[in-house]
């Protein structure tokens, strides 16, 4: 018996090395695929959503944007850490809440990602038709059938499995980053201050906080990378074992430092070139703001450069949360009593994915209006709610306990929820 235990205790000691490693290529891989899963539709919607509310909300946000994400993804990423050697998020669910919760949270999971899905095949789908008609002055085929052939292009990827996800959405976020610098480098000349003129005048107290009430749950949104937690906490435990915590911490850190810094200058850029009028008419016309520069400005290098870049940001987010999508459909049908094997539950979950974006898509209906109302509420209750529950009552997370991100995260995800509840109201 003691010979099986001191076997046991040197696998583990094997999987979970005494000293954690040096930074290496797979950690700077995560990193990437974390920014380029969040860095998508919600970003490139954000200057519009944030430059309408005003200077001082806007100086707000950006000063929350850090703390907000990080502490909320941590805590979502100890949650799948805290649950048996390779369970995802639906099984950690199930394994600390029963059966019954497990159930009911796995849908919200779903729920909570599946509407990015969608707001990413509007999103797409627009870009795509802009860029051919104002760009390439063509005439775009008919919308059901170019939002089809988009979402099935997507589709086709996902097939090539979630380790070639991660690793070509981490080739796509360099030239990403490059392109996005460049655009608010290229915008700073353009500057006329048209949002600076909104600092003389102080909001009031209940306007303020009005206003950063209603724009939180896009900035929730904006930087979310949830659906690729799961999958991320995974891979960690299974290379770092007991360590893994520490080092899924570090490159979270730096993953939303990078995003947090970058998608800010761009925002700051964006809403200093545009007027809060014309920051207006790009939420009417439902476009990205790359789409909105590429057709205000007559450089040839903008005009083709902006739509391209809102095709590759919203392509590599689509991937990304097709992966959490899935793990939550998947869950579902497992969970329903019904046990189809891999390759046909790959197939069903596809031709689901398929049908709906491509109805929602051809729909066309309000991308930040979703965001809003769906969206960013939603993933609040699965980011930021569950996780500091599960602190208070689950023992594996008890050491957790007592610390001021916890109050602080909390208090966040009820003030995207009770967003929610308001424009639902009113």
């Amino acid at each position: 018996m003691n010979d099986q235990a001191n076997s046991l205790e040197k696998r583990f000691d094997a999987a979970a090395p005494a000293e954690l490693s040096s930074w290496n290529r797979q950690d700077t891989t995560w990193m990437l695929g974390l920014f380029g899963t969040a860095i998508g539709a919600g970003t490139l919607f954000l200057p519009i959503n944030a430059g309408l509310g005003g200077f001082w909300p806007l100086v707000i946000l950006a000063l929350l944007a850090f703390p907000m994400t990080f502490y909320a993804h941590r805590g979502l990423t100890r949650f799948v850490l805290s649950g048996r050697e390779g369970a995802d998020i639906t099984e950690v669910v199930e394994q600390h809440f029963g059966i019954k919760a497990g159930a009911l949270i796995t849908l919200l999971y779903f729920f909570a990602i599946f509407p990015i899905l969608l707001i990413y095949s509007v999103g797409l789908t627009n870009t795509v038709a802009s860029f051919l008609e104002h760009q390439l002055h063509i005439t775009p085929p008919p919308r059901a059938l170019l939002s089809f052939v988009l979402i099935l292009g997507l589709l086709a990827v996902v097939r090539c499995g979630e380790q070639a996800i991660v690793k070509a959405m981490s080739l796509m976020v360099y030239p990403f980053i490059v392109a996005l610098l460049f655009l608010a480098v290229y915008l700073i000349p353009h500057w006329n201050g048209g949002i600076l003129a909104t600092a003389s005048q102080v909001p009031a107290p209940s306007a303020l906080l009005h206003t950063l009430w209603l724009a939180i749950t896009v900035m929730v949104f904006s930087f979310n990378h949830s659906p690729i937690i799961s999958a991320f906490a995974m891979d960690q435990k299974r290379r770092y074992g007991v360590h893994a915590d520490e080092r899924s911490s570090q490159i979270l850190a730096r993953a939303h430092a990078l995003m947090v810094i970058l998608v800010l200058f761009f925002v700051f850029s964006c809403v200093l070139t545009l007027s809060p009028e014309q920051l207006a008419e790009a939420k009417e016309q439902n476009l990205s703001i790359l789409s909105y520069l590429a057709n205000h400005f007559s450089n040839p290098t903008i005009e083709f450069a902006a739509p391209l870049i809102a095709f590759v940001a919203i392509s590599k987010s689509f991937l990304g949360h097709y992966i959490g999508a899935s793990e939550g459909l998947k869950g579902l049908i497992v969970k329903s009593g019904r046990r189809p094997g891999a390759k046909a539950l790959d197939r069903i979950v596809a031709a689901f994915m398929l049908v709906i974006c491509w109805i929602v898509a051809t729909l066309d209906p309000s991308i930040l209006g979703m965001i809003e109302t769906v969206g960013g509420p939603v993933i609040a209750a699965i980011l930021f709610l569950m996780p500091m529950y599960a602190i208070r009552k689950v023992p594996a997370m008890a050491r957790y306990r007592g610390q001021a991100s916890n109050v602080f995260v909390t208090a966040v995800g009820l003030v995207a929820i009770s967003a929610l509840v308001y424009k639902l109201a009113v």
